[in-house]
């Protein structure tokens, strides 16, 4: 009989299972995994890491393939609102009673062995992905790569996206060491694709070493910008390539980065899994991905992103200055507090106007005491910064001071999205609540 019958139960009880919420090993999921089977999750895999990218590039690859007419199974994480997001076949979210299924399967296999929350959700996802019956299954990694659950599976192609500091107290405090980390997804004889311009001498050393071919961007493959026509182009080192291709959907110029990144790695595949320049040119027009730079309403303008660390923040600030307004731009921010907090608001700090800053809620949220410092730290005055006492108390402050030609901004962590989905519900809506102070 299944311990739970349903997935809030489910998802409370895995919280608290493992001591440590966050502890990097094969091990213990290997070996629940092979209980089970060890089921291949689909006919193609591919495993995206990276430090910023990841959920763009597999967004795309996604889109992509299901323009093409291919079964696709996601796997990401964190999610913004909803677990079952974090697990999709064919475009759909999973369903609560899928989940329950594989919890319970899983739950049965380990005997004594302790999983974490993220070890419960890859092995559901990985089992979930087996039974539908897949083309391609894209897989997403949560933390580093090398001792990442995800890396169970040999990918039959590896992405990696962007490589900077980023969870340094789990992967090293320098980017040689977080690039050696997130080599540890290649394999012998299957191609990785590297998105990032300068990567780490450990990973290019890394996938040498092991035989695993690279495509990196600047050697083996280029991108060639046609502004005029709002057209791009890949260029290969052997003189083929993709030409006039259409800007991705999803806002920002490094997403052109992201999705050179995600077409090299499906031409790696072309000879069991084709794809035709007019899937392409589809999948990069309809993509869709909530938090990344993503309109929610007007006057005041309203973006939310996910930007959780500095390089992100700086693609972030290049976003805000390429679309330039009339008004005022105000910020509503919390983070976590193993992040750098002066590393990532600095990118932003000349362009802000009044920061509302306020705790994402959780154990490893940040105070509003250590936000403050940090905005202090990079120079914002005292009398910019407006404190509340949780997220959706501060975007309603900033949604009464802003005028119709502001803009807010709404970042810092995933768990500040989630944390002020209600009232951004309110500001979409049109709801003159949401316009007056808590």
């Amino acid at each position: 009989m299944a311990r739970f019958e349903h997935l809030d139960a489910w998802l409370a009880w895995q919280e608290q299972l493992h001591p440590n919420p966050i502890e990097l090993t094969l091990q213990r999921p290997a070996t629940v995994w092979q209980r089970l089977g060890a089921p291949a999750p689909a006919r193609h895999v591919i495993t995206v890491a990276g430090t910023n990218g990841k959920g763009s590039t597999i967004a795309m690859l996604a889109a992509m393939l299901a323009a093409g007419g291919y079964r696709v199974g996601v796997y990401t994480s964190p999610h913004l609102f909803d677990y079952r997001e974090r697990i999709s076949v064919a475009g759909q979210p999973v369903s609560g009673d899928a989940l329950c299924a594989a919890f319970a399967a899983i739950d049965a296999a380990r005997g004594a062995i302790s999983l974490t929350y993220f070890e419960f959700g890859t092995l559901a996802a990985l089992q979930i992905f087996a039974d539908a019956q897949l083309d391609v299954a894209l897989l997403e990694v949560g933390m580093g790569g090398r001792l990442d659950a995800v890396n169970l599976i040999d990918a039959d192609v590896a992405v990696i996206t962007t490589i900077d500091l980023d969870h340094t107290a789990w992967l090293g405090n320098s980017r040689e060491a977080i690039g050696f980390e997130k080599a540890g997804i290649c394999r012998h004889n299957h191609p990785v694709v590297i998105a990032d311009p300068d990567p780490p001498a450990a990973l290019r050393q890394h996938a040498t070493a092991i035989g695993a071919p690279r495509w990196q961007i600047g050697e083996q493959f280029t991108l060639r910008e046609q502004p005029a026509q709002r057209r791009w182009q890949i260029d290969y080192d052997d003189g083929t390539g993709h030409r006039a291709l259409p800007y991705p959907a999803l806002a920002g110029d490094f997403q052109r980065r992201n999705a050179a990144a995600a077409i090299v790695a499906l031409d790696r595949l072309a000879a069991t899994l084709p794809l035709d320049g007019a899937a392409r040119a589809t999948g990069l027009q309809q993509v869709r991905l909530p938090g990344r730079f993503e309109i929610l309403a007007t006057e005041p303008l309203l973006i939310r992103d996910v930007a959780h660390n500095r390089q992100a923040t700086t693609a972030l600030a290049a976003n805000l200055q390429a679309a330039p307004i009339a008004g005022r731009t105000f910020a509503i921010f919390g983070a976590l507090a193993d992040k750098d907090l002066i590393a990532m608001v600095e990118p932003l700090q000349p362009l802000i106007a009044h920061w509302f800053i306020a705790p994402p809620g959780g154990s490893r949220s940040a105070t509003s005491a250590q936000l403050t410092q940090a905005l202090r730290a990079v120079g914002v005055a005292a009398e910019h910064i407006s404190c509340a006492a949780d997220p959706n108390s501060a975007l309603k402050q900033a949604v009464a001071a802003a005028a119709a030609t502001d803009r807010l901004i709404l970042f810092g962590s995933f768990v500040m999205l989630e944390a002020t989905a209600a009232a951004v519900s309110l500001v979409r809506n049109g709801d003159r609540a949401a316009h007056s102070s808590p």
